[in-house]
């Protein structure tokens, strides 16, 4: 059962930073889209679509396969498991800004701040590479 579980949180991490990552390149694209326009309500809906049904239940789905895969590899005292855990802790902050920006594009809100979608780009790549260091290498 564990490989199964472990093949499973690896796809839901996949899943969940496919999504992450494409979804500040959108609201970069959404941006540039006048209030109203077809552009900007086709934007909205995709943005909520990847959001709704493909970032979060893949974020729940790591999130619950992962303490089971920490409780059966007994890590919990594991140096490099406290720092994917806190990386994770953080990406899931990031995660729950990006669903905020939805809402704020949803309701027309927050168009000029492409330079911060441009950068908050670059977190989950990094948070990305952090975890798969800390898992693979385990340097501590």
């Amino acid at each position: 059962m564990y490989e199964w579980i472990k093949a499973l949180h690896v796809l839901a991490v996949m899943i969940w930073m496919a999504g992450m990552i494409v979804l500040p390149f959108l609201f970069m694209c959404h941006c540039d889209a006048a209030v109203g326009s077809e552009k900007s309500a086709l934007l909205k809906k995709i943005e909520h679509f990847l959001l709704k049904r493909i970032i979060n239940p893949a974020m729940i789905v790591a999130w619950l396969a992962g303490p089971y895969l920490a409780w059966s590899g007994h890590w919990w005292t594991s140096g490099w498991f406290h720092a994917k855990l806190a990386v994770v802790v953080a990406l899931s902050g990031v995660h729950g800004l990006f669903a905020r920006w939805v809402k704020d594009f949803a309701a027309d809100r927050e168009r000029n701040m492409r330079l911060t979608y441009s950068i908050a780009s670059t977190l989950p790549i990094t948070a990305l590479t952090a975890i798969v260091i800390l898992v693979i290498v385990r340097p501590f």
